[in-house]
């Protein structure tokens, strides 16, 4: 068990150290303001999002990029709520060129047909999804556009935070992210791109037709993201970037209850076995099989089977590089703060992803008020 334990924990600690530097390697891009030349068509899938709806229309509106060089493709889901009322109201008095479809719904996946409902729809050669939770900084466009003209990139994964709020239940959930989007910087770095987030995702539109979209994980039902970067991380590899600008990150909610944190998280998990990039496989068992351990260790020492100063010794490497990586991320998305929190969540994580692990394999999940198998 020593040896075991050893193994995996050099093992992750190599992993997130390499993280670290490859953080440490994209260069946070300061914003020029430059004259904007780049055509989007930004895609937004919602579904019973009435709540939601004002405030990412306000915030649409706000954006200082030039309108005509943008237009909205929102993209209906069945809704059931008045989300379509609260749009066409708010296009009588819009100058955004907005766009309302419905889903042409073809597979088991309702985003991944939305998403392709847009782009057969759309107008410009760069596409950039979102969520319609999200808020956006004034010049999002603007910092897309200039790192389109700067590095040539095809393929462009922006930062994502989730909107501070009290209680432990959304800063646990915000420490998450920022480990998720440390990994995220970090695997571009070390150009091992194997994560990406569906609110603030960019490709030219000819990349998503040459690869024919989602086919051939279409039926999955998450995974828009992920599955896109792996089939253009395999075909064109040098012309992925990673947008690190504070200009561009877009806000999110985070989830307001356990029970839906933890089935937004199954939906997360059940794609996982699906993933071909094997960087992000051998990313995924690391993690999984580090917190067992942990938890593995702590029974064990408690049962006097293992030394208390062994379980602490694992256990402290572990915390040390969580802490960096989750630190670097927090202070990039200025949310410092956050980080007093990051004890008492170090302690819980484990628990929580063996527990989410395990679901994700025998249970389905409800999302959007749907339910969906593995």
């Amino acid at each position: 068990m020593v040896w075991i334990g050893l193994i995996i924990t050099i093992g992750y600690l190599v992993l997130i150290t390499s993280f670290i530097i490859g953080f440490k390697r994209i260069s946070p891009y300061k914003l020029k303001l430059t004259q904007s030349k780049t055509n989007f068509s930004v895609v937004i899938p919602f579904r019973n999002e009435a709540e939601n709806l004002p405030l990412l229309l306000q915030s649409l509106e706000q954006l200082s990029y030039p309108k005509k060089l943008f237009e909205i493709i929102l993209v209906n889901d069945a809704s059931e709520d008045k989300s379509l009322d609260i749009i066409s109201n708010f296009i009588l008095n819009s100058k955004l060129n907005i766009t309302v479809l419905e889903n042409d719904r073809q597979s088991k996946s309702p985003k991944k047909d939305a998403i392709s409902t847009a782009v057969k729809k759309s107008k410009y050669d760069w596409i950039i999804t979102t969520d319609a939770d999200c808020e956006f900084p004034r010049y999002w466009l603007n910092s897309f556009d200039e790192i389109i003209i700067k590095t040539n990139a095809k393929c462009i994964s922006g930062p994502v935070s989730y909107l501070n709020r009290p209680s432990f239940l959304h800063k646990f959930q915000i420490l998450d992210l920022h480990s998720l989007q440390g990994a995220t910087i970090g695997g571009f770095g070390i150009n091992q791109p194997f994560l990406c987030n569906g609110a603030n995702f960019a490709y030219q539109k000819y990349l998503f037709i040459e690869l024919d979209g989602f086919e051939g994980n279409n039926q999955t039902a998450s995974g828009d993201d992920i599955f896109l970067l792996e089939k253009i991380a395999k075909n064109y590899p040098k012309t992925l970037t990673y947008l690190k600008c504070e200009d561009a990150i877009v806000s999110t909610k985070t989830q307001p209850s356990w029970r839906q944190l933890i089935n937004q998280r199954i939906r997360w998990a059940a794609k996982t076995s699906r993933y071909k990039n094997a960087f992000g496989k051998l990313t995924g068992i690391a993690v999984l099989l580090m917190n067992i351990l942990v938890i593995s260790l702590l029974l064990l020492t408690w049962i006097h089977y293992t030394s208390t100063f062994y379980f602490l010794a694992i256990l402290l490497s572990k915390f040390m590089v969580d802490y960096v990586i989750i630190s670097k991320a927090a202070l990039f998305f200025k949310q410092k703060q956050v980080l007093k929190t990051f004890p008492l969540a170090f302690i819980f994580y484990p628990f929580f992803s063996v527990y989410v692990a395990i679901k994700s394999i025998f249970s389905e999940y409800t999302w959007k008020g749907r339910q969906f198998k593995k």
